[in-house]
């Protein structure tokens, strides 16, 4: 039962996880009721990450009433489950500021608070960092303990296993939670598995292993490596978890995440355990405690802002399709055409667009998990069979796999295709999420066709020219949100390579876009006209190959040539300015420019707003023109709405 009465009378005698421990184990229950309706109630104003949150709420009040945050270290992965600590972290008063500008960050972000020891918003960090702060203390020779709570759809990717490895070969305290709550890696949670959680991870059976342990090294290894196996088969019997356990890590679990008479004892016994890593298996359900959530297929992972009553979420009645549908249906229809094309995601089918595609075919369709690496390296094998690879992943994410694209992709020249989501500023989401990189980071890549769309119809066409490109890898991108309204055309068209096209002739100032700038282009070229100033306007559409005729053209035409992306430094514009030091064009009195993103983490905002404040707006691109011709910005003119 929700309870949306702005929190509770216990809820609001707790301004920090001291206030917590303060109250008697019994009122933790009505504590956990407090902050669950709590969370409801700022998110249905806020939008955001709910379900993950709903499943971790018992989780939070034992975590933070059992060790002593902040100098207890509580580090949770990725951090969108992280509403429910925020409250309970001096942080109650700001939540319904979540994901706005100036509010709070919807990950854990270190600058925001001394209970977030580290920033996240990529998956399976946790236990390297936890690891990390763990020899840190060691090697200060303190005492406190590092806790790493790990969703057990990270632990899909190979950094968590890394991780693990390296703990289990250490002596080092550490304790990271698997919050089981979707894959049901874990046999059914009842009385019996609650009990023996308790009882393995009681001070006794922790000794006994730990004095079993260091008998069976001074025995000979024949002898030691049955004994470990024996006791091994045993504990896994009864308990699961041996994959654990052959990592070096002491297993706990499965246990009720939900039950804190479950929850609190075995916390408590871990918290007192030896030295070593161990891992508690809780099993949680997304969601827990709202209706709507529980009966919802992702559980309201994430929200817009939503009515508490009924659940149904205030969704604007969009204007034009978003990019990601587009792209969607696109690669649909290429693939209807070409049975060797294949999509490929990393646990991202519906954020992708490739959900559409899995339908039509779903037996062409792979999502590996969050496993970005995988994923890349996995379609440069399909390559090398012929086979047409569409991996769509979103720009930052993919930074997760670059050496991959280096040395499994470009190296080899194999054709493999990136679709690239959430290029440039990504709005409440925030600098973590933030497609900045990806023009930088893959236009230095020899042999690269690198594309991005500026309109919708352009995107079909982009998915139609990757299609076509057998003999190298390909890169298109395209931004978060909706389109713009173009018409779409029935069927893609592959575009020339690496060819632009100027879609207004001026005379003094060029403005060459790529990307979804180009709209503000188009409007900077109307204000600039009020000034007496002609200006040309161009799409890029490829960063990689350039074309060179083009920004030559316009470079010996114009007295300004302004280039515009959605991108850092080092990206497109650096390509321009390369070709245009070349051919020695800047002898010639040529003022050019190169408007990227700043050179700084942008926090969240809406996209208009992030993009005023990058000075990527219409409005930025006019006041860009005047400095470069030294003239005087009139009052009046250009002001942003």
């Amino acid at each position: 039962m929700v309870n949306d009465n702005d929190g509770g009378r216990l809820l609001d005698s707790i301004s920090c996880p001291a206030d917590l421990r303060l109250l008697d184990e019994n009122q933790l229950t009505q504590v956990a009721d407090e902050l669950r309706s709590e969370t409801i109630s700022a998110v249905s104003v806020t939008g955001g990450h709910l379900g993950a949150g709903l499943g971790v709420v018992e989780l939070t009040v034992a975590l933070h009433y059992v060790f002593d945050t902040p100098d207890d270290r509580l580090i949770w992965d990725v951090g969108h489950q992280a509403y429910p600590h925020k409250i309970l972290t001096e942080r109650r008063g700001r939540i319904r500021t979540l994901r706005q500008g100036g509010g709070l960050s919807g990950f854990t972000k270190r600058a925001e608070s001394v209970y977030d020891p580290f920033g996240a918003a990529h998956s399976s960090t946790s236990i390297s960092a936890g690891l990390g702060m763990a020899v840190a203390r060691d090697l200060k020779a303190q005492k406190n303990n590092v806790i790493a709570v790990i969703g057990d759809g990270a632990m899909s990717a190979g950094m968590a296993y890394e991780a693990m490895n390296n703990a289990g070969a250490m002596d080092s305290r550490l304790i990271v939670i698997l919050n089981d709550n979707d894959m049901s890696i874990a046999p059914p949670v009842g009385a019996m598995s609650n009990y023996l959680a308790r009882a393995i991870s009681g001070p006794a059976y922790l000794t006994i292993r730990e004095s079993l342990k260091r008998i069976t090294k001074a025995m000979p290894k024949y002898v030691a490596s049955k004994a470990s196996r024996f006791e091994t088969f045993l504990r896994s019997f009864w308990t699961g978890g041996s994959l654990f356990e052959e990592l070096g890590f002491y297993y706990i679990g499965p246990i009720d995440g939900h039950d804190l008479n479950s929850l609190l004892p075995v916390l408590k016994n871990v918290k007192d355990a030896p030295n070593g890593p161990i891992l508690v298996h809780v099993v949680t359900q997304k969601g827990k405690g709202y209706s709507p959530a529980e009966a919802s297929v992702d559980k309201y992972h994430g929200v817009v802002k939503f009515d508490i009553a009924t659940g149904k979420q205030a969704k604007a009645v969009a204007a034009a399709p978003a990019y990601t549908k587009v792209f969607g249906e696109a690669l649909t229809k290429e693939a209807a055409k070409d049975d060797r094309i294949v999509g490929i995601t990393a646990a991202m089918p519906n954020g992708t667009g490739l959900d559409i595609f899995a339908k039509q075919f779903p037996t062409r369709f792979f999502d590996v998990g969050i496993a970005e690496q995988h994923a890349v390296t996995f379609a440069a094998g399909l390559a090398t069979e012929g086979l047409k690879p569409f991996v769509a992943i979103y720009s930052t994410f993919l930074q997760r796999a670059y050496d991959q694209i280096v040395h499994d992709v470009a190296i080899q020249r194999l054709p493999v295709r990136f679709a690239i989501d959430r290029a440039g500023l990504v709005g409440a989401d925030g600098p973590t999420h933030a497609g900045s990189f990806d023009l930088a980071y893959l236009g230095c890549l020899p042999g690269m066709v690198l594309m991005a769309a500026a309109d919708e119809a352009e995107l079909v066409h982009m998915v139609a020219t990757a299609a076509a490109i057998d003999d190298r890898p390909s890169a298109f991108r395209y931004p978060r949100g909706d389109g713009t309204g173009v018409a779409l055309p029935a069927a893609g068209v592959p575009l020339e390579i690496g060819k632009g096209r100027i879609l207004r002739e001026g005379t003094s100032v060029a403005l060459l876009s790529l990307g979804t700038r180009l709209t503000e282009c188009f409007k900077a070229a109307d204000e600039l006209q009020r000034y007496g100033l002609s200006a040309t306007v161009a799409d890029a559409r490829f960063a990689k190959p350039l074309d060179t005729d083009l920004v030559l053209r316009l470079a010996r035409e114009h007295e300004v040539l302004i280039t515009v992306e959605e991108g850092s430094i080092g990206g497109f514009g650096s390509q321009v300015l390369h070709t245009l030091a070349d051919h020695a064009m800047f002898a010639k009195g040529l003022k050019v420019h190169a408007m990227t993103l700043p050179d700084l983490f942008i926090d969240q905002d809406k996209p208009e707003a992030m993009y005023a404040a990058a000075n990527l707006d219409a409005a930025a691109i006019v006041t860009k023109v005047l400095q470069a011709l030294g003239r005087e910005i009139r009052p009046g003119i250009m002001m942003r709405a």
